[in-house]
């Protein structure tokens, strides 16, 4: 048998599981929110074409609008300053769009204290256990706040000191970015960053660092808890938007049972 005729193989006899890591897409869904003074992303809204009446009788379809950066979605390198004149999401090599997957696993340390971040010490004592983080792979990191997906105000978890969610430490971004094997970072929180980011130098520094780098963001993953440390391989699936930053993305996982 071919490689891919084992492949279907096993997905059809269970032995490969497809994992759905993305978050239902609707007008509930949590976005990202700046300081005022910035523009805004949308919300996800729907707007009824026709419904199997007078407008179309034997068909139902919607357009919508959203923001390219709302729900489950793909940073491109271009959304950032530092990734000016890279790819859009359009322009992204399609193989980079599939790969290895390793899961590093914070979400104690995220469920005692919101404002965790992840060092290098924690990346590198993932590889002494696990090997080294996959060439062409995604950096997944797992903190459990899918599980405050169904709303804003748990998502964002702000106060009137800010939001409050767990990220990465400006030093783990940069490595990450400049030099580790992957071609990106996938996170459970709304954005790639830390809430406290705006904050950091440079401000936002997984944005500013990946992008920079040709890299990429995956954000509001869902389902992480189902993925394996390794050997689990993400498919990204991100809309060709020309010229666009990101996109809503369907992100799924092929894992070995």
């Amino acid at each position: 048998m071919s490689v891919l005729s084992d492949l279907t193989a096993a997905l059809r006899s269970g032995a490969i599981e497809v994992v759905d890591l993305t978050a239902p897409l609707s007008a509930q869904t949590p976005v990202l929110e700046l300081p005022p003074e910035f523009g805004q992303t949308a919300r996800f809204e729907l707007e009824e074409i026709s419904r199997y009446d007078d407008r179309g009788p034997a068909w139902y379809w919607n357009n919508f609008r959203t923001g390219e950066h709302t729900g489950t979605h793909f940073d491109a390198p271009n959304h950032w300053v530092s990734g000016k004149g890279l790819d859009d999401v359009a322009s992204v090599p399609v193989r980079r769009l599939i790969g290895p997957a390793a899961v590093l696993d914070v979400s104690e340390q995220a469920r005692e204290d919101p404002d965790f971040l992840v060092e290098v010490e924690h990346i590198r004592a993932w590889e002494a256990q696990h090997g080294p983080l996959p060439e062409g792979g995604w950096l997944l990191v797992r903190t459990g706040w899918d599980a405050r997906s169904h709303s804003q105000e748990e998502m964002t978890n702000t106060d009137a000191s800010g939001s409050h969610t767990p990220g990465l430490s400006v030093a783990a971004a940069r490595w990450v970015a400049e030099e580790s094997p992957v071609v990106g970072m996938g996170v459970e929180t709304v954005g790639t960053d830390a809430g406290a980011a705006a904050g950091f130098e440079p401000m936002f520094p997984c944005h500013s660092m990946l992008m920079g780098n040709d890299k990429y963001g995956l954000t509001q993953l869902q389902n992480l808890a189902s993925l394996p440390p390794t050997g689990a391989v993400v498919i990204a699936g991100p809309l060709p938007i020309v010229t666009g930053s990101g996109s809503p993305a369907r992100v799924l996982a092929l894992v070995e049972r």
